[in-house]
């Protein structure tokens, strides 16, 4: 059952926590939806239209992810709820039998601001496909996302771009987002088979957030978002903005921050008490034939021509097929040029964040989380000159680079 915020309500969700850091606010839970047990701190691949691009299902199911995202609008669009519905989900449509998550489309918000107008009712959107008007309220949201049958679904919230200067525009959406939830709760009709978060919104101000939360908390659901951040603030902000949202969600739910993707931000995030995770920059920068790696500077640019003969895999310590199987002279010879490529490196680039979330519980169970962020900080910034920010927001929850750094230098 779900507790933890709100009255009880019927859920498909439950969320238990098996562990947690002594010093941070790191935690390991097992959150079980319909489709699978998801362990986290997890980092969610994005398939926006139900597929990552360069990988099949079967090949995520290898690697054990046990959930993806897909995105309400555009899966609206193309195949449309027809389809969906025709097909019996989103599930049976692509053959993926593990969990999924769907955004509401609120996101579209910014990335499509051209193309729509936002009123009290909803979003009129503008297609990108063919030009057609198309209004997408808080009950066509959820009425689409039941369609797809999502584990998890979002509400659709008023999305302002972190960067934008007007404070009263920042203070509506935050406002609309409560009752757009509101709304939401009362269109979902199978919360026995679906979930609903709530996104909390505020702008980059503490209070706000908190007060945003704090309405939130009091509606029965089973687990929360922070939304509205990585869209070009600062990072020292970015992370007060996440610990003061994490610090005001319940313990005994989950807590998605949306949209982060690169590593450091994920770590400093789970370290500030967050458990999800989801971005397209792991797939989209495979494209580019950029591969990630735990040592410094945390990606290979395969087209350089130093890998030309240079036959080790892209991580040794990695356990995807393609590292099983082919080395960096290799693939630096088909970056960019065969489609092949791009299905190499984001196979090892999906298997790297799962590897990195599996670390990084193994670390919270054995309760030397602090010690195992130092490492991978360490191994990512050899010469110690660590983002300011990230420095920053770790000493915030007890962890000392620098102490780490002075303990490893004793030890010498």
């Amino acid at each position: 059952m779900c507790v933890g915020g709100g009255t009880s309500a019927t859920t498909a969700l439950r969320f238990n926590v098996v562990a947690k850091c002594t010093t941070s606010r790191a935690r390991v839970a097992e959150m079980t939806l319909p489709h699978s047990v998801v362990d986290t701190p997890v980092f969610m691949p994005v398939g926006t239209q139900g597929t990552l691009k360069g990988l099949i299902p079967q090949q995520l199911v290898d690697l054990d992810c046990r959930i993806m995202l897909s995105n309400t609008y555009h899966l609206g669009n193309r195949p449309g709820e027809e389809v969906l519905l025709a097909a019996g989900g989103l599930h049976k449509f692509m053959n993926w039998d593990r969990s999924l998550l769907t955004d509401s489309g609120g996101f579209q918000m910014v990335s499509l601001l051209k193309l729509c107008e936002i009123t009290e009712e909803g979003v009129n959107f503008e297609s990108p496909y063919d030009g057609s008007k198309c209004m997408l309220t808080p009950e066509r949201s959820i009425e689409i996302q039941q369609a797809i049958g999502a584990d998890i679904m979002m509400q659709l919230d008023d999305v302002v771009d972190a960067t934008h200067t007007d404070a009263a525009r920042f203070e509506e959406a935050r406002h609309r987002t409560v009752r757009w939830l509101d709304r939401c709760i009362t269109a979902h009709t199978r919360p026995d088979k679906q979930n609903l978060f709530p996104i909390v919104q505020g702008g980059l101000s503490e209070e706000k957030r908190r007060d945003c939360a704090e309405q939130l908390t009091k509606r029965a659901v089973p687990g929360f978002a922070i939304g509205g951040l990585s869209g070009g603030e600062d990072k020292d902000t970015f992370c007060k903005i996440v610990k003061v949202s994490a610090e005001s969600l319940p313990d005994t739910k989950p807590r998605y921050v949306m949209g982060v993707g690169h590593q450091v931000d994920i770590i400093v995030c789970v370290a500030l008490g967050s458990d999800m995770f989801d971005c397209v920059f792991p797939t989209r920068t495979a494209r580019f034939g950029s591969a990630l790696v735990f040592e410094h500077p945390g990606d290979l640019n395969l087209k350089k021509a130093k890998f030309r003969t240079d036959f080790r895999p892209i991580d040794e310590s990695c356990n995807c097929s393609t590292c099983a199987n082919y080395t960096r002279a290799y693939l630096h010879s088909v970056v960019t040029k065969e489609n092949s490529a791009c299905h190499l490196v984001t196979v090892h680039n999906v298997a790297h964040q799962l590897n990195l979330m599996k670390r990084a519980r193994e670390s919270i169970k054995e309760d030397r989380f602090p010690d195992f962020v130092a490492e991978f900080m360490e191994r990512l910034y050899p010469d110690h000159q660590y983002p300011a920010w990230a420095e920053n927001a770790l000493k915030g929850v007890g962890i000392n680079l620098r102490h780490s750094e002075s303990k490893a230098v004793e030890k010498s």
